[in-house]
């Protein structure tokens, strides 16, 4: 420990100081724009801040869909960090904000949209100014640009030069001198019970007073809730028919309740021919996925890319061998050389040898000199991301067992100095391909690398979702994802769309009484993604033909069940 006469140089014949505390370090407070709904919006250096915070204030969570925004949101955080709920502040959110910063914390305060546009940021700002608290201001997208955007409405079209902003929770807006450019109306929220002295004038008494301020009753109008999130809904109308076509939208089943933005002037009518979120082919659809995250990344995005919800719920369990003396001698021979190849089935089968490899210190350069293959396209992803590219793959159509023997070399004995495969698999794997192996010549070294076992039950609410039709659509990727799902929360409802990844899936939901809508045309995931998104476009095709509203399959459904045949 250093002495104060180091730290302090004094001459011997002078007093020594005295020493003070020292003053707490002084943290930082950033206010950080999340955007209008989508998490995606989120700009980089507000990502950077979360990584950082030590305390988070979160925005509010008024329904499902924006909770899901809010948790996505503190994913960019460390798992240490303080998170603080809006309704835990009783109104002091920023007393509370400043109090952790004086404390040295670094604070990020969660604000929908952007904290000065819209928001109260103003005041959290004045706050730590006053409080000689260090803080930043990170802009975010306002739902005010962004919502139209995700609308598909341009504010400023050809010919209109002026955009106004009007917060219709402000009782003292004048209505009748609003211009004739594009009107954003913020808060245009009927009175609900307590809340009634914050809200808007609501849709019907906001557009009387506008037609009387002097706008035409054909003005173009559009109504858009839950901006930029999966929930989004718009209604094109006019002045004097938005509430009545919103009525009807509600009674269609494409609700439209408040919040919502209010678009008012020519701008509006663009929105028929630029939608464009609202119009995906699996917009808003909620998709059941029986996989585990880690084996439903690339699917789940592909999914989300059609603007499905994606939501896994796994239906097996991976478990060690029971007994790894087997699973350890085979590890042993591909690093001595005994085998040529080695046959990958399944991503979990790449999973048991990696972690089995890791165990002992080795990576992927214990492969050298042995020829590798894989059954299919996840498999492939999965040995590459190992460090391994495989030599051997079936074409895209026949991606199973049967297609891996199908290109599969015979047996050289001039040609192959080798004549012995390893094939390790699950307990439970068919014995296709070590037979067709076998006819070729080959030594098969058949290993159980791993168990599955079923799941566990999924929650209780997520069990009713699937029987009740709450899911649009179910996607099958092996026929062990049909018999657990059923097995572990029952069958899917009726109006569920059921997809599979192949012939074989589809015999086995067959089976168990379920219609199959969608059958993927080769086996792979990403090809089963795409038949899924090419039926909801072609339903949703066939609506709009018929003038009819494009409802998910969740919306039609009767309150029936599956009957097993």
């Amino acid at each position: 420990m250093r002495s104060d006469r180091t730290l302090n140089p004094q001459s011997d014949n002078q007093e020594p100081r005295s020493q003070t505390p020292a003053t707490p370090a002084t943290g930082h407070v950033a206010l950080v724009g999340a955007g209008p709904g989508s998490a995606e919006l989120l700009t980089l250096r507000g990502a950077a801040l979360l990584a950082k915070a030590d305390v988070v204030f979160t925005v509010r969570e008024p329904g499902a869909e924006l909770a899901k925004y809010r948790s996505t949101l503190l994913s960019h955080c460390h798992e240490d960090v303080k998170v603080v709920e809006p309704a835990e502040c009783g109104g002091e959110i920023d007393a509370l904000a400043v109090s952790h910063a004086r404390d040295g914390h670094r604070v990020v305060r969660l604000y929908s949209g952007d904290p000065l546009f819209g928001c109260r940021g103003a005041d959290l700002a004045a706050a730590c100014r006053e409080a000689g608290v260090e803080y930043e201001i990170v802009p975010g997208l306002s739902a005010v640009t962004a919502v139209p955007t995700y609308a598909g409405i341009p504010l400023m079209p050809e010919g209109v030069s002026e955009v106004r902003v009007v917060n219709a929770k402000d009782p003292g807006v004048d209505w009748t001198n609003q211009g004739e450019g594009t009107l954003v109306v913020m808060f245009p929220d009927a009175p609900d019970g307590e809340d009634a002295r914050h809200s808007g004038p609501g849709y019907d008494q906001l557009c009387k007073a506008l037609v009387a301020g002097g706008r035409p009753g054909t003005t173009p109008v559009a109504a858009t809730r839950m901006g930029s999130t999966t929930e989004q809904t718009t209604v094109v109308s006019t002045l004097s028919r938005l509430t009545a076509d919103i009525k009807a939208a509600d009674a269609k089943g494409n609700n439209v309740p408040t919040p919502a933005l209010l678009v008012v002037g020519e701008a509006a009518e663009r929105q028929r021919d630029l939608s464009w979120f609202e119009t995906r082919p699996l917009f808003g659809w909620r998709v059941l996925v029986p996989r585990t995250k880690e084996q439903a990344a690339s699917l789940s995005e592909q999914l989300l890319g059609y603007g499905a919800v994606p939501e896994e719920v796994p239906t097996i369990s991976v478990e060690p061998p029971r007994t790894p003396q087997q699973i350890e001698r085979a590890v042993r021979g591909l690093v001595t050389g005994r085998y040529q190849w080695v046959a990958f089935t399944s991503f979990n089968a790449v999973k048991a040898i990696r972690e089995r490899f890791e165990s002992y210190g080795l990576d992927a350069r214990a492969f050298a000199g042995v020829k590798v293959a894989a059954v299919g396209e996840q498999t492939a992803a999965a040995l590459r991301d190992f460090g391994i590219q495989p030599d051997l793959t079936p074409p895209p159509g026949k991606q199973s067992g049967a297609g891996l023997v199908e290109v599969w070399p015979p047996y050289d004995a001039e040609l192959d100095p080798i004549e012995r495969v390893l094939l390790p698999r699950a307990d439970i794997a068919t014995e296709t391909l070590a037979a067709g192996l076998s006819d070729l010549g080959w030594e098969v070294d058949d290993v159980t690398a791993y168990r599955t076992v079923r799941a566990a039950p999924p929650p209780a609410p997520t069990r009713e979702a699937i029987k009740g039709g709450a899911f649009d659509a179910v996607l099958f990727t092996s026929s062990s994802t049909v018999r657990n799902l059923v097995g572990i929360a029952g069958k899917p409802h009726n109006a569920t769309v059921i997809g599979v990844i192949g012939p074989e899936t589809a015999k086995t939901a067959e089976e168990f009484g379920l219609r199959v809508d969608v059958t993927a045309p080769r086996t792979s995931v990403s090809a089963l993604a795409a038949a899924l998104s090419e039926y909801g476009a072609a339903q949703r095709a066939e609506a709009v033909a018929a003038g009819k509203p494009a409802l998910k399959p969740s919306q039609k459904r009767r309150g029936r069940r599956r009957k097993t045949v």
